[in-house]
């Protein structure tokens, strides 16, 4: 089994918060399994807001392409405001579509609730792009899953089951979109052969 690269998305603006912490605990969970991490941060790559007249010619804009092309999964955190993905994460998320197409995505979402409408929406997302999507999603909150600035040993466990399924269905997943990208089998990827 080849590599699983993985690119995971903190999905916030906030230069504090939980959802920093618990990125960054995934992206440590996800190398220890065997993934190859690229981490899309706010704080070190500024993505101005989706117009689609002008962000696909913006200078940045080849560079965070070609790191989503690169990934076999994408990790998704983000805080639940209001029931729903923080803007920020859906603002990555619109400036891709066929790129999305095929790959896993997984969900670790910071919620006061269970999170479940956001979880829901990144797999509608997914979906609306052809992608593949995690059955469950991983939730966490402030007052039980992270304290004194780190995620607790039971709420790191739920972390580590997401990084090693991430790294097996993302492979294998990987796998068959190679090979249908190369084939000639009709299917939902047989429109983004070259």
């Amino acid at each position: 089994m080849s590599e699983t690269h993985v690119l995971l998305v903190i999905g916030t603006t906030s230069h504090k918060g939980s959802t920093r912490v618990v990125a960054k605990e995934a992206a440590r969970l996800l190398a220890d399994a065997g993934c190859v991490v690229d981490t899309f941060d706010y704080e070190k790559t500024p993505l101005p807001l989706f117009n689609p007249d002008s962000s696909w010619a913006a200078p940045d804009f080849a560079a965070l392409k070609a790191r989503v092309e690169r990934a076999d999964a994408l990790v998704l955190c983000t805080p639940d405001y209001h029931g729903s993905m923080s803007s920020a994460l859906k603002n990555f998320l619109d400036h891709f579509w066929k790129e999305y197409a095929g790959k896993l995505f997984a969900s670790v979402v910071g919620s006061f609730d269970k999170g479940l409408t956001v979880h829901d929406q990144v797999r509608t997302v997914a979906r609306q792009c052809y992608a593949w999507a995690l059955p469950y999603g991983v939730t966490f909150s402030d007052k039980e899953d992270v304290q004194d600035g780190a995620p607790t040993d039971a709420f790191r466990q739920r972390l580590t089951m997401l990084a090693r399924d991430v790294r097996v269905y993302g492979a294998l997943l990987a796998g068959q979109r190679r090979a249908d990208l190369a084939g000639t089998d009709p299917g939902f990827m047989a429109r983004l052969r070259k």
